[in-house]
């Protein structure tokens, strides 16, 4: 058991974006845990009339491209939520997923288009991390000078939309993929499918973020971004009795520097998630 880690967990607080805290929290909920959804980060649609034109575009066009990578689950429901082109076979285009959740909302999104999961390039099952540096010994091979790339990702709110030829592209975490497909000769281009937002938080939300700073309460975090809108919205709370799970190393840095007592990794799968509570914690 981790140090200084609550005997019996009282709540377990699923930070993931709705509808996916949802699934996260039903199925936690049905192995016994007491687990609650307080989405940190809000989803919408771009705002910027220029991210909508070219959303537009590339969801008529995307066919053009030789692979497409979908940064998350909502990168993959947001492009495709409109009506998107369907291609005449026979199509090269590859689609990438960083993990396997993102892997799993892509082979449903390409089944509705008549299209083959095999078509998903996705770190392996048991991969270390699911991250873009897991994804690159994936796609690295199938790589060609002059093939283009599109990157289908999220903007935070506030954030600068990224040009279309902008050979920095700047994202979370997807920088270091994006230059080692530029230095083998791919033409990367980026597209804003969904905007990222602090959540608005009503009064019961208010008592839920008050609740999770005591003992016994573990924060699952999948996002940094959710850590720094847990932050905006509890200005100088103490973290310090509650404890995290965090499913990279950069959010566990992040859950440090934020003050959680207790700091735990944990791949982004359900079943790795069971089985770090199931190390640390008894259901109540």
């Amino acid at each position: 058991m981790p140090a200084q880690a609550p005997e019996r967990l009282q709540r377990l607080i699923v930070t993931r974006p709705a509808p996916e805290a949802a699934t996260w929290v039903s199925v936690l909920q049905a192995a016994g845990w007491p687990a609650q959804a307080l989405a940190l980060i809000e989803i919408g649609e771009p705002q910027s009339p220029a991210a909508l034109a070219a959303l537009t575009h590339w969801r008529q066009h995307w066919s053009t491209m030789d692979a497409l990578m979908f940064v998350s689950a909502a990168a993959v429901r947001h492009f495709f939520a409109a009506e998107s082109h369907t291609p005449e076979q026979p199509l090269a285009t590859r689609f990438w997923a960083p993990g396997p959740g993102t892997a799993r909302v892509l082979a449903q999104a390409l089944q509705r288009l008549g299209l083959d999961a095999s078509r998903i390039d996705a770190p392996a099952l048991d991969a270390a991390q699911f991250d873009s540096e897991s994804l690159w010994p994936v796609v690295q091979p199938g790589l060609r000078p002059g093939q283009q790339l599109l990157i289908v990702r999220g903007l935070s709110e506030g954030a600068a939309d990224p040009v279309p030829t902008d050979p920095q592209l700047p994202g979370h975490g997807r920088d270091w993929l994006i230059e080692q497909c530029q230095a083998a000769g791919v033409q990367v281009q980026a597209c804003v499918a969904y905007q990222r937002r602090a959540p608005k938080l009503d009064a019961a939300t208010l008592h839920q973020l008050h609740l999770g700073q005591a003992p016994g309460s573990v924060w699952l975090f999948s996002s940094s971004e959710a850590l720094e809108h847990l932050q905006a919205c509890a200005p100088g709370a103490d973290w310090s009795h509650a404890s995290a799970l965090a499913t990279h190393p950069r959010i566990q840095q992040r859950a440090r520097e934020s003050g959680f007592g207790t700091v735990l990794p944990t791949r982004p799968a359900l079943a790795d998630v069971l089985r770090a509570l199931e190390s640390g914690w008894n259901p109540p």
